[in-house]
């Protein structure tokens, strides 16, 4: 549906260019194995519910005593409305404000919460101690399949890719988030 001009109607939005959220992922880097990251892999299970997947060095780093391959943190991916919850509980314990700098181009957010004592129901172990967080949304588009399948897989044309700005107006009609 368009006008004389080619032009689509206020309000008409095409349902394949739609903004939604692919996954939100959840990381705890502690620096080193043993207890340390065992706390912080129970304290992910505790809050989102999900098995955790360590994450290992990339290269060794003699000044901190790291060796590439050793497990140095967690993380687990969140999808669908596990997702959207854990996210509207992140972006409170951060009053809703995201800086417009934690925005890639690809429209990706990345931002910390600094200590997992601010979710609802976690209180203060001294066993534990206190650890932070990343939080990671990756957005996506109806139809961004085609370039993961298997056979005849294609490139996502420019036009259809997650903007930036896409990202930014997402999470503020949708999430009452204030960006600056």
């Amino acid at each position: 549906m368009t006008d004389k001009n080619g032009e689509k109607p206020l309000g008409i939005q095409n349902p394949m260019t739609r903004l939604q959220i692919d996954k939100v992922i959840v990381h705890m880097s502690v620096g080193e194995g043993g207890q340390r990251l065992i706390n912080a892999e129970k304290i992910i299970k505790t809050l989102t519910g999900r098995d955790t997947v360590r994450t290992e060095a990339k290269k060794t780093q003699p000044a901190f005593s790291i060796r590439k391959g050793q497990a140095i943190g967690c993380k687990t991916t969140l999808r669908g409305s596990v997702a959207h919850r854990f996210l509207m509980l992140a972006l409170d314990i951060r009053q809703n404000h995201i800086s417009d700098y934690q925005f890639d181009e690809n429209g990706n957010i990345s931002f910390g919460i600094v200590e997992h004592t601010d979710f609802p129901g976690m209180t203060y172990d001294p066993e534990i101690g206190i650890f932070g967080m990343d939080v990671t949304v990756t957005f996506k588009k109806s139809g961004h399949r085609i370039a993961k399948r298997r056979v005849a897989s294609r490139r996502i044309p420019n036009n259809h890719k997650v903007k930036r700005m896409e990202a930014i107006a997402f999470m503020t009609n949708e999430y009452n988030v204030v960006v600056a």
